[in-house]
């Protein structure tokens, strides 16, 4: 997994630097006090650092326009709590050797954790995002929310006891959920899509222990935010990621930002009316992606075309997902024409997406993913059929190399942006 650094994210100059325009007409400007506009070039200061990963005082003050004297004022307290420390000297331009500030990416942990539909995973991180401990289980945690939240304690004790990660070394834990989630409701989710859920909080009913700061995402958003910092996505340029599992979802990440849409539902790529004649999906509409290539379609329809070919490599009668995938890499012919098949819906549906929203990047996650070129040459082909070439010419579509941990990574993710645009949000006593 790569541990280099993104790259920064329009991050504006230090309030009331040299090269910050006076903003008269921004109500903002003036209500910011002493206090606060110390808070935010100190937040601006530690999200230099961290994207460097090295850099110094010197350095600072030359990108921002502060003076040196008030980069230092405010790199004083990055030390005291340990989130930068002092590195040696670095290299000279002229005059003294500057002291390097490094960025202590072990200073605390961060847990992700992926509530799938069918599993839950469990990530420890740094502040790199390298995974520093993993555990996954399977769960039917769609079905089974009482269950699936005792697994989600368990995984997480599991990882945490591994990781060596106490209540005050813990930034915090990120939820991916298999669900649209409401910013203004984050804890409940649509009866629609869980309806065993209905009566579950997930702020109030997961309990954990040292009660941690929760934050929670839909999964493929997540997924979005893991490739924009880690994977296919590091470039900076928009990018969207497309989750096959048990549903499908897509997720997006435009000029920087995850876009959530009106109500968090943006995204909701697998209920996408494909064939208006085709199955009753759960949403209550007929024909949705998630009807035709889901994993439970995908199976349904690898039973009936491998009853019709006695010779295919898959197994007579009830067929997994790992049979499946198994036997397209063997090559089988009935396995290569389901996955055919679903590059074609899929296809239709991806289209659309590139005409609307352009992205350089789609990335193709989840466990169907791995069967690589057997679904993503065919997806291209179906693509070109449907979109002006002005939508797709400059664009690319890959698998993710984040692997299983992908959605779990970008949990965390989420915690460490968080953090880093509040850095209020580390638990440590900054000085008053």
């Amino acid at each position: 997994m790569t541990t280099s650094p993104p790259p920064p994210r329009s991050i504006a100059p230090a309030e009331g630097s040299a090269r910050s325009p006076r903003r008269l007409a921004d109500p903002e400007f003036h209500r910011l006090d002493s206090t606060s506009m110390r808070d935010r070039n100190r937040g601006m200061l530690l999200r230099r650092v961290w994207a460097a990963g090295e850099t110094s005082r010197a350095e600072l003050a030359r990108e921002t326009g502060l003076s040196r004297s008030a980069v230092s004022a405010l790199v004083e307290p990055l030390l005291a709590v340990g989130l930068v420390r002092e590195a040696g000297e670095g290299t000279s331009r002229g005059g003294r050797r500057p002291v390097v500030l490094a960025f202590q990416d072990d200073r605390f942990g961060i847990l992700g954790v992926d509530l799938g539909a069918t599993h839950v995973s469990v990530a420890a991180t740094d502040l790199r995002g390298r995974v520093t401990a993993w555990r996954t289980t399977a769960c039917a945690a769609r079905e089974r929310p009482a269950e699936a939240l005792e697994a989600v304690r368990r995984l997480v004790a599991e990882v945490r006891a591994e990781a060596n990660l106490g209540a005050a070394d813990l930034l915090g834990v990120g939820v991916a959920v298999a669900a649209p989630v409401d910013p203004a409701h984050p804890g409940r989710f649509p009866p629609l899509f869980l309806p065993a859920w209905r009566e579950t909080d997930l702020l109030r009913d997961l309990a954990l222990p040292d009660d941690p700061p929760l934050l929670i995402d839909n999964d493929a958003n997540l997924g979005a935010l893991s490739e924009s910092w880690w994977g296919a996505g590091r470039d900076g340029a928009d990018l969207a990621f497309i989750k096959l599992g048990t549903g499908v979802g897509a997720g997006f990440v435009l000029d920087g930002h995850v876009h959530r849409g009106h109500g968090g539902a943006a995204g909701e790529l697998g209920h996408l009316v494909i064939d208006p004649h085709g199955p009753r999906c759960v949403c209550g509409l007929q024909g949705c992606l998630t009807t035709l290539i889901g994993t439970e379609a995908l199976l349904a329809r690898a039973r009936v075309l491998r009853a019709a070919a006695p010779s295919s490599l898959l197994p007579d009668g009830a067929i997994s997902l790992d049979a499946l995938i198994e036997a397209v890499e063997q090559g089988d012919p009935v396995a290569r024409a389901v996955i055919a098949e679903a590059a074609e819906h899929l296809g239709q549906a991806t289209a659309g997406l590139l005409n609307l929203l352009n992205p350089k990047t789609v990335v193709l996650g989840g466990r169907l993913a791995t069967v690589g070129d057997a679904l993503v040459l065919p997806l291209r082909t179906h693509i070109v059929q449907r979109s002006p070439w002005t939508a797709i010419a400059n664009s690319r579509i890959v698998v993710s190399q984040l692997g299983d941990r992908d959605v779990a990574l970008g949990a965390a993710t989420q915690v460490l942006q968080a953090a880093l645009v509040d850095p209020a949000r580390f638990p440590v006593e900054w000085e008053v």
